[in-house]
């Protein structure tokens, strides 16, 4: 959900929009953000601009503003901060804030800044491209040229899927880079999954990812349990409509009866965050290294002019165990550590029970030994 590039806005946010995999429900609004549970974090930044600056016109200056009011207006998740929001940016505009400012990343970067003020929405962002942005398509569907890239940058990406291994102990480990690609990730996921099959313990390294679909999560976490889960549902302001995610049969063995523990990072945002707030409330992982990015809302990318456009969060996600998300709080590991040392305590902690288990001598030697190589220098 939160891998850039202009297709990944559609895909990587909507793509349960048109693939029927998840359960549908018509559900009620909610005018205001459920309480998220635990401290929340500081007010979401803009991210660093990307690309060519230019100048701006006065027009495309007031065209933005505006039309940012009318689209979060309509489509934001919670309508009073969508309507708070609006008034907020109007008069800003109308006291003449936004006068001297001249440059298209300046813009985007201001309002960025000043509407999350009140929305705290770690999706929501503002971008300024200097080339003119193609129009609109429909219903936020991307056109076949943009299909073409995001299929070849699915196949430099293997699908998400970074690498697979069989660590010393018979632990797997699978790290996932990225979970916006359906189609192609369903079958790495199940080539990795294949491999990792005999392993004793699986560890899941998710962090350096950014995010993705939903049916990408669903696909993998369905390797996890041997029955039907419940898994996550996402609620849609625009369609007032509530899809569910349920784990559904896959190829090959299920992993069950067997230790399976998540790597985070703040690096760990959107959809990799919602694979790991599934298993932690499920209590199928344990979940180690830091806090995760902290954002729960999917939604589109909308047009805000020939060269300004947003990503609008639309939706929310609803676990069904606690009934709220990991919105401006992250997901708390079980087991907090420095993330780049994750990786290593898991396996120490994960040898350390081989050892206790071990009978034969010759096997214990080599756990012992292995241990000795993952103590810190």
């Amino acid at each position: 959900m939160r891998l850039s590039t202009v297709i990944l806005g559609w895909l990587a946010l909507s793509t349960l929009h048109t693939i029927g995999c998840a359960k549908a429900a018509v559900a009620s609004p909610a005018a205001t953000p459920p309480s998220s549970g635990g401290p929340q974090m500081a007010v979401p930044k803009a991210p660093s601009p990307r690309g060519p600056d230019g100048p701006i016109t006065a027009a495309e200056r007031e065209e933005a503003v505006e039309a940012l009011a009318r689209e979060l207006t309509a489509k934001y998740v919670f309508p009073a901060k969508a309507n708070e929001v609006a008034k907020v940016i109007r008069a800003r505009r109308k006291r003449g804030e936004y006068d001297k400012i001249t440059t298209g990343h300046a813009l985007a970067t201001t309002l960025t800044n000043d509407i999350n003020e009140v929305l705290r929405d770690a999706h929501f962002h503002v971008r300024f491209s200097k080339e003119t942005l193609p129009p609109q398509q429909t219903e936020g569907k991307p056109s076949a040229e943009e299909l073409a890239r995001f299929e070849d940058f699915s196949r430099r990406m293997n699908g998400g899927f970074e690498k697979v291994e069989r660590l010393p102990g018979n632990i797997g480990y699978l790290e996932v880079r990225g979970f916006a690609f359906p189609g192609r990730g369903f079958e790495a996921a199940s080539a990795a999954m294949a491999f990792l099959a005999e392993t004793d313990a699986l560890i899941v390294d998710l962090r350096r990812n950014g995010g993705g679909s939903p049916e990408m999560v669903a696909y993998l976490c369905s390797y996890l349990f041997d029955e039907p889960v419940h898994l996550n549902d996402l609620y849609f302001r625009p369609a007032n409509e509530t899809r569910q995610f349920w784990t559904s049969p896959v190829p090959g063995e299920s992993y069950v009866g067997r230790e399976v523990y998540v790597l985070t990072s703040p690096r760990t945002g959107s959809a990799a965050e919602e694979f790991a707030y599934n298993l932690k409330n499920l209590k199928r992982a344990t979940i180690v290294g830091e806090v995760t990015w902290g954002g729960a809302n999917p939604g589109d990318m909308v047009r805000l002019g020939d060269h300004f456009r947003a990503f609008v969060p639309t939706g929310r996600a609803i676990n069904p165990v606690s009934k709220t998300n990991w919105e401006g709080v992250g997901v708390q590991p079980d087991i907090a550590v420095p993330a780049e040392d994750a990786l290593r305590v898991v396996q120490v902690k994960l040898i350390e029970q081989q050892i206790a288990k071990a009978t034969d001598p010759e096997l214990k030697a080599e756990l012992e030994e292995r241990l000795r190589e993952l103590q810190p220098k």
